[in-house]
């Protein structure tokens, strides 16, 4: 390792702002990172100083940070969480439902919104020149038109599901727009695992095509299963693209996967009784309607009904119609009928609340129990950013060899 890349090291810093600390290119600190050129005496020496402070002091720096990233589609911000552990600034936000944005703006207050909160993306995606420049796109496009539930339900209701679905299966092209015209270094899409296999593989083979062969990025993806990292049986699929060919691929992803034996349990989120307001009874009635609807289909030989927990089982997937009876998720208690999840532990569910991390609810039950069963699990999220980081790095430098610096941007 380089002087230059041992002292970056111990000041914190990514090698871009480092690039901005000495008034380099980013291509030319890439260089002195990788040996392949030598820094000058005073640069070197300007380092040394600042890693003798350590690297608390480097990180106070101004705009210290790695990658900047818009988030699409933001829900409460689940997918912003996972990149911003990875050392990446929102430099954008779009969501248009009021409630989830209400959740976003209070877990997110720190943030003075410089940038731009968007509600609906459509006048942007339009326009794409209205939302700032940025090295990496996150979006979990809505996936309601696709999941398997919601293709159930259109077809009942003998209404469009997919792309015909025009209110929100089109919503992919928007995000194509804003790529076209952006060509960040890596774009992280999120789904539903039906994505894969809707209307016969056609739809995910449209999806491929525009991203490979209309706008030329490497793409890979996997159907990655919240599993190991809370207790809840939730596959969705993350579809990463580059625009540069670093050899990206989901090959070794397990490394950042826990072992089984510490794969959590619902006791592991489940507040004690005494703390749970007996609102999340169930109600006699609808207890009873529960139970003759899980006896009538068993008679018919199917298994649906209700999923009853206690402390040391999973749950099935949290969805957004967890607000109408919570039967997915019911858990037992000491005596009595079961109980619905509370908010709180909801967003332990979903891997919001994690780690000494408070996450704020500042709306409804029922907003709540929407936004939760519509987001993404936060520890899987940021399990993939820990596995695209590296790749994400090699992309920067490979963009900062071949394009020319954005005046007033770190790169």
């Amino acid at each position: 390792m380089t002087e230059f890349s041992q002292l970056r090291d111990s000041l914190g810093m990514p090698v871009r702002e480092v690039a901005k600390l000495l008034g380099l290119s980013p291509a030319t600190a890439y260089r002195y990172a990788r040996g392949e050129a030598q820094p000058g005496v005073a640069e070197l020496e300007l380092l040394r100083r600042l890693a003798s402070s350590g690297p608390a002091k480097a990180a106070g720096a101004p705009d210290s940070t790695a990658f900047r990233f818009i988030d699409l589609f933001a829900g409460i911000g689940g997918l912003r969480l996972g990149f911003e552990s990875i050392g990446g600034q929102c430099v954008f936000t779009s969501e248009w439902d009021r409630f989830a944005a209400q959740t976003y703006k209070a877990n997110f207050r720190d943030d003075p919104f410089s940038h731009e909160f968007a509600g609906d993306i459509r006048p942007y995606s339009a326009n794409p020149s209205l939302i700032p420049e940025h090295d990496v796109l996150l979006a979990g496009f809505p996936c309601q038109p696709f999941s398997i539930a919601g293709v159930s339900k259109k077809n009942a209701l003998g209404r469009a599901h997919g792309f015909q679905c025009e209110e929100q299966g089109n919503l992919f092209f928007d995000v194509l727009n804003i790529l076209k015209h952006h060509r960040p270094a890596t774009f992280i899409l999120e789904n539903v695992k039906n994505l894969e296999r809707h209307d016969k593989g056609r739809t995910f083979a449209v999806i491929r095509d525009r991203l490979e062969n209309e706008l030329g990025y490497r793409i890979d993806w996997r159907v990655i299963s919240a599993r190991p990292w809370v207790p809840q049986k939730r596959e969705r699929i993350f579809i990463v693209g580059f625009r540069e060919d670093v050899g990206f691929s989901f090959d070794g992803f397990e490394k950042h996967v826990p072992p089984q034996d510490q794969w959590p349990t619902m006791g592991d989120i489940l507040q004690s009784h005494n703390e749970v307001d007996p609102k999340y009874t169930l109600t006699e009635h609808l207890w009873g309607y529960l139970q003759g609807y899980k006896a009538k289909h068993a008679s018919q030989g199917n298994g649906f009904g209700f999923g009853l927990c206690g402390p040391g089982d999973v749950a099935r997937t949290l969805s957004a119609r967890y607000y109408k009876d919570g039967s997915e998720i019911l858990i037992e208690q000491p005596v009595g009928r079961p109980r619905r999840l509370t908010p709180l532990e909801c967003a332990r569910l979903m891997g919001f609340e994690r780690d000494g991390r408070e996450w704020r609810i500042p709306v409804s039950d029922t907003q709540a129990y929407r936004q939760f069963g519509n987001s993404v699990v936060v520890p899987a999220v940021e399990a993939v950013a820990r596995h695209v980081a590296p790749f994400l790095e090699r992309a920067l430098a490979a963009g900062a060899d071949t394009h020319t610096p954005r005046s007033g941007t770190d790169g």
